[in-house]
């Protein structure tokens, strides 16, 4: 934990993960300090990147983007260029939830978000095969959503 966080500021940043739609007023009541230092802290926690935004968390379902697809991608080679000109493309998808460049038997995994199988295979076959340098994709259609986006614990 680094040094600069001091036990009101991990208890601001626990609860903002809970609920990020929390009063300044309702943060500095749980948190023990007044309403304008709460501000000034949240602000510093801000600032410092500790953290990066606020954003609602939407019902996938309700969109109509209930299926979840998690896709690993190897490129025909390993190389700066090859990965940079993948994540420019891949950037460029509202679909693409997340991409992270992995080791393993992979090169990336991606998390997709869409209506269902026939829309995924659709995208797969007018976008994802036709990316620059990819040699294999592999689909995982999630059955169960377990654990998504946990907070993280610190």
């Amino acid at each position: 934990m680094p040094a600069d966080l001091d036990k009101i500021d991990r208890k601001m940043l626990k609860l903002l993960q809970a609920d990020g739609r929390l009063s300044n007023a309702d943060l500095a009541q749980k948190v023990s300090v007044s309403p304008a230092t709460c501000h000034r802290r949240t602000q510093r926690l801000v600032d410092e990147g500790f953290i990066k935004g606020f954003r609602a968390l939407i019902n996938p379902h309700a969109v109509s983007r209930g299926a979840l697809v998690m896709v690993g991608v190897v490129l025909d080679r390993s190389t700066p260029e090859s990965f940079a000109a993948f994540e420019t493309a891949i950037r460029k998808l509202s679909f693409v939830l997340d991409c992270h460049l992995v080791a393993g038997d992979f090169d990336y995994f991606l998390k997709v978000r869409v209506q269902d199988m026939a829309d995924f295979n659709k995208l797969h076959g007018e976008q994802l095969i036709a990316f620059p340098g990819v040699r294999q994709i592999r689909s995982f259609f999630v059955m169960k959503e377990v654990t998504d986006n946990a907070p993280l614990d610190f």
